[in-house]
């Protein structure tokens, strides 16, 4: 890459090992949800990675994580609004008749599927959480 731009050309050289390794492991071209939960995947791991960096007091490496994560999040489609969120939540909790709070484990369930990856499970819990209250 010209302008070297090389923790972006790292970054990109990692996510593609691991998109080539999914797709071995799988026997098969990988689709676009696959692509985007390695994505995840791969953002997940550098997060966990940087609390392990704080817990050691390494700025460095803390900074360099975090510009791998905007590298990545680049490839991740537009995170939906909290008022989006609430609303397709509570669409699919009417939708199975949940109103509970011990519902809980059945409306994670269905609002995970309902969102199918397009947010983070923990804001989804909170949402489900106040959708239950």
């Amino acid at each position: 890459m010209k302008g070297h731009r090389e923790a972006e050309l790292s970054t990109l050289r990692l996510l593609r090992a691991a998109l080539k390794n999914r797709q071995i492991e799988l026997l098969r071209e990988l689709s676009d949800e696959d692509v985007l939960a390695i994505v995840r995947s791969q953002i997940k791991q550098i997060k966990d990675a940087i609390v392990s960096f704080e817990a050691g007091q390494r700025a460095d490496l803390i900074e360099k994580a975090k510009a791998e994560i905007k590298v990545l999040e680049h490839y991740l489609p537009a995170p939906l609004s909290q008022e989006e969120l609430v609303t397709i939540v509570r669409t699919a909790l009417e939708a199975a008749g949940l109103s509970k709070k011990t519902d809980k484990g059945k409306a994670m369930g269905i609002a995970m599927k309902a969102l199918a990856g397009r947010a983070d499970g923990t804001q989804i819990k909170e949402v489900v959480e106040t959708c239950l209250a």
